[in-house]
């Protein structure tokens, strides 16, 4: 697309997708595959124990499905999905994805509440961490950086 061709929004693009455009020079971090085995437990378990919200679940042809979910606050989401070789990746070789929180033993005591198995916090030198997997052993981290909390006015 260029300059002079202006933007077509496909009809059945749900309202909440229009979104302020893209500046130039940037490289947004929109979408980050997520490899699971059985899509419906992984949905379950992002939306209800994480939280995220579930944008996408379409099934554009047989033998394809792709779920997309994002996390509360967040810009970039996640998907889940099959039948797309180009997203296929082995089950649980994720790592380390970070969720960044204001407050992470309000964030952790949230998801144990829920059922998730969240380690301690440990600090590492001001900056705190807890990690915790999905249920294919996708392994993700809360992170807390005190410098980045919004400050109250």
């Amino acid at each position: 697309m260029t300059d002079s061709q202006p933007a077509q929004v496909p009809a059945d693009t749900p309202a909440q997708a229009a979104t302020p455009p893209v500046p130039p020079g940037t490289l947004l971090l929109e979408l980050v595959p997520v490899p699971v085995s059985d899509i419906d437990r992984a949905k379950a378990f992002y939306a209800e124990r994480l939280g995220f919200t579930v944008d996408v679940d379409v099934q554009p042809q047989e033998g394809v499905r792709v779920v997309q979910l994002t996390p509360p606050g967040s810009a970039c989401s996640i998907t889940l999905a099959e039948g797309i070789a180009s997203l296929d990746m082995p089950v649980g070789t994720l790592r380390g994805l970070h969720l960044v929180v204001s407050d992470i033993e309000a964030a952790r005591a949230t998801l144990v509440e829920r059922g998730v198995d969240v380690a301690p916090v440990e600090d590492l030198g001001g900056v705190h961490y807890a990690h915790f997997a999905d249920p294919d052993g996708n392994t993700w981290t809360l992170q807390y950086m005190p410098w980045r909390v919004e400050k109250s006015t």
